[in-house]
């Protein structure tokens, strides 16, 4: 086996060195930068699952994200008050946006407004779900009272989980929209005698 056809493409590699410095810059301890910009990890993991596609690129995704969260938490130990056994309910999380930036990746067009924003939104609201359940349940913070006490919590968060999620997939969609209009320079008439 040809071990260069196991090498990502230098196009895949550009994909994650932006999706990785996006999440250098906006994972929510924002130990890197003095703005705090809102975490846009969720639309990072449907970004990579849109164009990476493979496990791999999920697993070094999520390495990064609890690298940047743990080293935070080393730095400043406010950081890490989210740093409990509820917090491995985020690969599930990013699991279903990952999935429905796969999903997307598999439609004629991607980036219909229908399908894009209906599948971001969606997969948004179950990483919610899971999310702050799994916090709820196994964070260890809160009384152990079971599944249906635990789904009463947390919903205060919706709004802004939404909010910034849905700011970051307009944005996004947007820069696709205009890179999508911008028409390759073409030869002048003489230019092309000339060839």
């Amino acid at each position: 086996m040809n071990i260069i056809s196991k090498l990502p493409s230098s196009k895949h590699l550009l994909i994650a060195i932006a999706i990785a410095f996006f999440m250098l810059l906006t994972r929510g301890s924002h130990v890197l930068t003095s703005v705090a910009l809102p975490d846009a990890s969720l639309a990072l993991f449907l970004l990579g699952g849109l164009f990476l596609r493979r496990a791999g690129w999920f697993v070094a995704f999520f390495i990064l994200a609890t690298v940047i969260d743990f080293g935070a938490a080393a730095l400043d130990p406010a950081q890490g008050f989210c740093l409990t056994n509820g917090y491995w309910g985020l690969i599930p999380s990013y699991a279903a946006m990952w999935l429905g930036g796969m999903w997307l990746g598999h439609q004629e067009d991607a980036f219909a407004p229908l399908q894009y924003g209906s599948v971001s939104m969606f997969t948004t609201f179950v990483a919610f779900v899971i999310s702050t359940q799994t916090y709820y349940l196994f964070s260890g913070r809160f009384p152990a009272k079971g599944l249906l006490e635990a789904l009463q919590h947390g919903w205060a968060y919706l709004p802004s989980w939404m909010g910034f999620a849905a700011m970051y997939f307009a944005f996004i969609w947007l820069a696709v929209a205009l890179l999508r209009s911008v028409k390759p320079a073409q030869p002048s008439p003489i230019e092309s005698s000339k060839l």
